[in-house]
Order: C-alpha cells, then sequence, then structure tokens
C-alpha cells in the first residue's frame, strides 16, 4: 500500500509530464532555452557565539508564446552552537574547560511546480503542485495540488501584475497530529504575482498566496514573499527579501508538563506552535 508521500510522488510526475511533453514537442529555435537562476544565502557567527545559516534556492523556467513552465526548490538551515564555560582548580590558580553543542534550530525544504496556459489578452489557466517540509513548524510533509484560472491585470516591459485562484487538495502529515483536524483536505487559493522594473538594474518582486482548508473554514494559511534584486552584473545580482507565514489554526507542539515547584511530572500536553514566521534573506542570485 502507497503512503501518502508516495502517492504524492507518483501524482507529482503525473501532473509534470503534460507540460514537459508540450515542450519536447516545441521545435521552434527561438524557444529552446531555459532560464536558470541559482539563490545562495550564508550567514556564519564565531566566537562568543556561534551559529551557520545555509539556505539554497533554484528556479527553471521556460516561456513558449501560449505556455509557461517553471520549477522551484530549495531550502534553509539553521544549526547553532551553545558554548559552556567551567572553571577547574582554586581563586588564585584555575583552568577554563570550554565546551560547545551544537544543534538545528531551523530547516525548511521546499519543491514546486507550475504550468500556466494563456486563453486570451487577460485570461490564463494553470495547474501547480507545492511540496513543503518544515518540521520547526510542525509539518513533517504537506504536499498540494492546484488547478486554476486567472487574470492578466497589467503586461508591459517595465510592469507586470496578475491574480490567480483555484481549487487545492492537500495531503499533510504533522509532527504532532492533531486530533481535531483532517490530514487530507480540499481548499481554494487566492494569490497575486507583481513584478516592477524600478530602474535600469533593479527589480522589486511581491507574491501572495492564500490557501483555505475547505474542511475547516477557521485554518488560512498566508504566505508573502517581498524581494529586491539589485543587479552587480549581467548574471549576478544581489536580492534581500522578507517572507511572511501565517496560519490561523499553526500545527502543534507536544510540551513536557512540570509542576509549579518546577518538578517534572512525566506527563506531556499539546499546544499551539505560533501562528507567525518571518524569515529575512540576503541572496547572491546567479542567472543563466
Amino acid at each position: 500500500m502507497l503512503r501518502p508521500s508516495s502517492g504524492a510522488a507518483l501524482v507529482a510526475l503525473a501532473a509534470l509530464a503534460l507540460p514537459l511533453g508540450l515542450a519536447a514537442q516545441d521545435d521552434d529555435p527561438a524557444n529552446t532555452r531555459w532560464v536558470f537562476q541559482g539563490e545562495f544565502t550564508s550567514v556564519l557567527s564565531q566566537g562568543n557565539s556561534e551559529s551557520f545559516t545555509a539556505g539554497l534556492g533554484t528556479v527553471i523556467r521556460r516561456q513558449w508564446e501560449s505556455d509557461a513552465l517553471r520549477f522551484e526548490f530549495g531550502g534553509i538551515r539553521t544549526e547553532s552552537s551553545r558554548i559552556t564555560r567551567r572553571a577547574v582548580g582554586t581563586v588564585d590558580d584555575f583552568v577554563v574547560d570550554v565546551t560547545s553543542d551544537s544543534e538545528k534550530t531551523a530547516e525548511s525544504l521546499y519543491a514546486r511546480s507550475r504550468y500556466d496556459r494563456t486563453l486570451s489578452e487577460r485570461f490564463f489557466a494553470y495547474g501547480a503542485v507545492d511540496w513543503l517540509r518544515n518540521t520547526f513548524a510542525g509539518i513533517e510533509s504537506r504536499f498540494l495540488l492546484a488547478a486554476g484560472a486567472g487574470n492578466t491585470w497589467i503586461d508591459q516591459d517595465t510592469q507586470r501584475f496578475k491574480t490567480n485562484y483555484a481549487v487545492t487538495y492537500t495531503i499533510q502529515e504533522d509532527v504532532v497530529e492533531r486530533p481535531d483536524a483532517d490530514k487530507n483536505f480540499p481548499g481554494a487559493r487566492l494569490g497575486w504575482e507583481y513584478w516592477n522594473q524600478l530602474t535600469a538594474t533593479s527589480t522589486f518582486d511581491s507574491a501572495l498566496l492564500v490557501d483555505l482548508n475547505l474542511s475547516d473554514t477557521d485554518d488560512v494559511r498566508y504566505d508573502l514573499t517581498n524581494s529586491l534584486a539589485v543587479n552587480i552584473s549581467e548574471k549576478l545580482a544581489l536580492k534581500p527579501s522578507l517572507q511572511f507565514l501565517y496560519r490561523t489554526r499553526p500545527s502543534l507542539a507536544s510540551v513536557s508538563l512540570f509542576t509549579a515547584g518546577g518538578e517534572a511530572t512525566g506527563d506531556t500536553v499539546l499546544t499551539e506552535l505560533e501562528k507567525l514566521d518571518t524569515f529575512f534573506r540576503l541572496a547572491l542570485v546567479l542567472t543563466l
């Protein structure tokens, strides 16, 4: 019997087969170029405190006259070290021992694909496949299928704005299972995509996704990302971005229970995690 994650992988492959088939049938030399963008983020601190953050992101896309195909995948990971000092000896003669214990304090992985078909100057249809793992937010695996349409409101050389709406189906595995929530549920999605060529060397991007759980309408997810890319050269750019992830019914965490005096009872209780996660990234972007 297939587990949800195995079945999700098969559905994802099937969903991608159609657009890849269209790509293979296109013999127009002007439309044979794929565009690749790679992002690398890294923060390192050493000395009295130690931490290391590394992030990778990849976007692969291709545009035909009426079709567009896009793949995205990447992740971020943070490790922090707790430094403990202990003096051994006497007040006048001692040696300081320093120990450092490292632990993973944040990790998020994602993979997405989307296929768009232009139906008219202002209207398009699309299908999308999303996968996410963020165990620190309580999500072991979230797989989402979306099918919908959208409107192109602005399509100029220096500015683009689109809105989209879709029906979705989600298969989710939480780190700690929520007793009152369905693992698999239908949903609805709304979003926008905005791009602006601010100057000859800088662009602004804004993308919003709002996902509603139709099995539990109190459960709504918001994903807003704003970024500013500044070209360093023809192929390199510096890109700061700010992402907000908000969920009205966040995942649960299992917490050890203590008495008022600080003694462990041996029991655990369930509590909700934070509703809002914020990510600021400063990435170096390579475009090929």
